[in-house]
């Protein structure tokens, strides 16, 4: 049956003037409708009729909306509209243009596009987006969603890793759609048929199309399959119908590159998955956050996974030579190797090795019971003695990537520090984060993971992210910050020479643990990429400055960088000392006195933040990072319209700030100036559909300008999106069942297999 209709609709897109036809080949036609489906007969029979001024498109677009509402109303007949009678995605957010459900046949697979598109077909097959679907890895989690919960629930999911599955109306019980589009995950028509994007709320945040190839001379799509020659004939009509702008735009990502988990999937309330697509938006990289530590030039998400090469085979889309990259190459290694797709995992491990996106710097080491820090390493002499207890700081910093180290299910994915000292035989003295015999991590290794956990304060070890109630820890650094990693070890008194240290950070994408649930524990071990490391010879006796490596940060930004681990591990005094030693070697260095100031207002000491502001502004009159934190500083001292003129200042040059809009939405809301608070808060709302602060603020505006439907709106949505203050009690169950990796969830700690050394906890400056 399913051939007879794929033939018939090859024959169809074949003909011209199929009204004009002989009568035989009319019968022929017929003859063969009588054993297709309902949908069929009616996706074709019309032409049949076609009065002779039709035209042929209008005739095409009648034609596909009676297939496509014959084919709606018998798949909703049996559908499970768990969640009301018109949400055909929900738990996912997937929506298509005209609200009802679309024949998986209407999108033309990839072999298809693939006549004339060879290069971008060729790197699509190895690729994450064809392998969406059908990898165990992901079957595995979702199979078990819908073996507890039902199929329906599996919406969510498969908005973004099948939205053919979800459209198609696919996803509910005894479903009859033939499922042979599963093996191709997302095909170029899936992507290419997006019409519009919704608010980047993720989970598939998108406003799919009928599939078209093509538009007619008035920009009308023309749905279905087209012969190559009008397509060749035509060129300009097929890109209007198969690209649009937002294609090249960080939020056409953000449609499945940010995830929550919503009530209908947990019962629960909204719990946030991932957001790559905000840490994005925060990043230097977007130009829309004046708060980053540093600065650079625009990129896109594109403009580090599609990056434009010279491509080998046939391809139309290619320009001056280059082709955007369909392989989306990032961090997966494991689909790639299971697959033997040897050219992907090549790529991927080629693109993770490049070398500039974090920084190891050993920065500094500590001797026992002696307070003074020895920093930075290499530009400052020491002695070392055989027997000395010795702390070193590693600092890691995400220097070059656009988003958090680990972005994404950061459960499965598995990133860490090892950290190796030798001596001069090459012998160990220490050891941390070293991959074990069974493939298991080091469960002492300082990893860029979190762990989530249900209400029986256990980890959610087989991604059964419908039970995540709280999350123990979460070790990511965010893009353009860094994090401090203490280590202790002692110095042999047999060492003669030297002793070695070495500091690396390692990834693999799935840990040993989920890989173990995929394939049981005898499978062979993943790839293991490094992805940065940096190596010192710490010599015993004497070791004088020495010139720094090509890799190595200069001496004012170690610092700045360590200054910057400081904050975020709450050490304030610490944090302030080191940023005052980057504006002793760069004096000229606006951020490092705004450093300062954020700072001291971080320690809620407003006062002494003015003046490092000031500085700031002194050396760059109009700079918004030091005007936003200025405005922190005269909402203190009670300088109300100075507070929102520096805000202003900021909204100007950086109009998507979010936390600028957040902040001068409160500022007028504490004046009693509600139009203009509303205003920032929709503003803001618009940046990130989650912002609490715009739920609660709004949700108080609305109410008292007697817009009761939507302050109740936005009441619910603070309601189910703030944090539930029971849910650390789960964290701390599970923290107190695993003390071998209970030191993740303090800002502050030490990495060691010695017992009590003495060593000082107190000021490291």
């Amino acid at each position: 049956m399913q051939q007879l209709s794929e033939w018939a609709k090859t024959q169809s897109a074949k003909a011209i003037g199929f009204a004009r036809r002989s009568v035989a080949v009319r019968a022929a036609y017929l003859a063969l409708v009588a054993v297709l489906s309902l949908a069929t007969v009616f996706a074709f029979l019309p032409k049949i009729h076609a009065s002779s001024d039709q035209s042929e498109t209008q005739q095409k677009l009648t034609d596909q909306d009676a297939a496509r509402k014959l084919y709606a109303d018998k798949i909703g007949k049996t559908y499970n509209f768990a969640f009301g009678p018109k949400n055909i995605s929900t738990p996912g957010n997937a929506a298509v243009v005209g609200d009802t459900f679309l024949q998986p046949d209407t999108f033309p697979t990839a072999d298809y596009c693939g006549h004339c598109h060879q290069e971008a077909y060729h790197q699509w097959r190895q690729s994450l987006h064809s392998n969406s679907f059908r990898t165990p890895f992901y079957r595995t989690s979702v199979n078990i969603l819908i073996r507890t919960k039902g199929i329906e629930f599996s919406r969510h999911c498969d908005s973004c890793h099948n939205p053919i599955a979800v459209l198609g109306g696919g996803l509910t019980q005894d479903s009859l759609v033939d499922r042979k589009f599963d093996q191709d995950g997302l095909t170029c028509t899936t992507c290419h048929s997006v019409q519009k994007l919704q608010s980047t709320m993720g989970n598939g945040g998108y406003v799919m199309g009928v599939p078209a190839v093509l538009v007619d001379e008035n920009g009308v799509r023309i749905p279905g399959l087209v012969p190559d020659s009008e397509i060749l004939a035509h060129l300009d009509r097929h890109s209007k119908a198969v690209m649009q702008t937002f294609y090249r735009t960080p939020e056409f990502c953000s449609a499945c590159h940010k995830a929550n988990l919503p009530n209908p999937l947990n019962g629960y309330k909204f719990i946030r998955a991932f957001t790559a697509y905000d840490e994005w938006q925060n990043s230097k990289f977007s130009q829309r956050n004046p708060l980053t530590f540093y600065q650079a030039d625009f990129t896109t998400c594109q403009g580090c996974h599609m990056k434009r090469a010279a491509n080998a085979l046939k391809e139309p889309g290619a320009k001056n030579g280059t082709f955007a990259s369909h392989r989306w190459t990032a961090g997966n290694t494991a689909v790639p190797f299971y697959y033997g797709f040897d050219e992907q995992l090549a790529k991927t491990v080629e693109f993770l090795k490049t070398g500039n996106y974090l920084n190891v710097d050993l920065f500094a080491i500590r001797k026992a019971n002696d307070d003074k820090l020895i920093a930075p390493l290499g530009s400052t002499p020491f002695t070392l003695a055989p027997g000395d207890v010795i702390q070193t700081m590693v600092v890691i910093q995400n220097k070059n990537i656009g988003h958090s180290l680990i972005p994404e299910v950061r459960d499965l994915y598995e990133a860490w520090v090892e950290f190796v000292v030798t001596d001069s035989d090459n012998k160990e003295i220490y050891h941390s984060g070293f991959i074990k015999p069974n493939g298991m991590l080091d469960e002492r290794a300082h990893s860029f993971t979190n762990r989530p956990v249900n209400t029986e304060g256990t980890f959610v070890d087989n991604h059964k992210v419908w039970t995540i109630h709280s999350v123990a820890y979460d070790n990511t650094i965010q893009a353009g910050r860094s994090v401090l990693v203490r280590y202790e070890f002692r110095i042999p008194t047999t060492v003669k020479g030297a002793v070695k240290i070495t500091a690396r950070v390692n990834y693999r994408h799935l840990r040993q643990s989920y890989l173990n649930n995929v394939f049981g524990e005898d499978h062979v071990l993943y790839p293991v990429v490094e992805l940065a490391s940096r190596t010192r010879t710490l010599n015993i006796g004497e070791n004088p400055a020495t010139a720094p490596e090509r890799n190595d940060n200069a001496d004012w930004m170690r610092w700045n960088n360590l200054g910057i681990s400081y904050l975020d591990q709450l050490q304030y005094s610490d944090a302030v000392q080191a940023f005052a030693q980057v504006v002793k070697l760069r004096p000229d260095y606006t951020d490092g006195y705004t450093n300062i100031g954020l700072t001291n207002i971080e320690w809620e000491k407003y006062g002494s933040a003015r003046a490092s502001l000031e500085k700031a502004l002194e050396l760059n009159p109009g700079n918004a990072r030091a005007l936003y934190y200025l405005a922190l500083v005269e909402r203190r001292a009670g300088h109300y319209d100075a507070e929102v003129e520096d805000l202003k200042k900021v909204l100007a040059q950086y109009p998507q700030s979010r936390d600028a809009r957040r902040e001068l939405g409160i500022s007028y809301y504490q004046q009693r100036r509600p139009q203009e608070a509303m205003e920032q808060f929709e503003a803001l709302q618009a940046i990130d559909p989650d912002d609490l602060a715009a739920h609660y603020n709004l949700s108080l505006l609305y109410r008292r300008m007697g817009m009761k439907d939507k302050a109740k709106e936005q009441s619910a949505m603070f309601v189910t999106k703030k944090v539930d203050p029971g849910a650390p009690t789960y964290s701390l169950d599970f923290l107190r069942k695993h003390p071998e990796i209970s030191i993740e969830s303090v800002p502050w700690h030490m990495h060691t297999d010695m017992p009590h050394t003495g060593v000082s906890s107190g000021g490291e400056q």
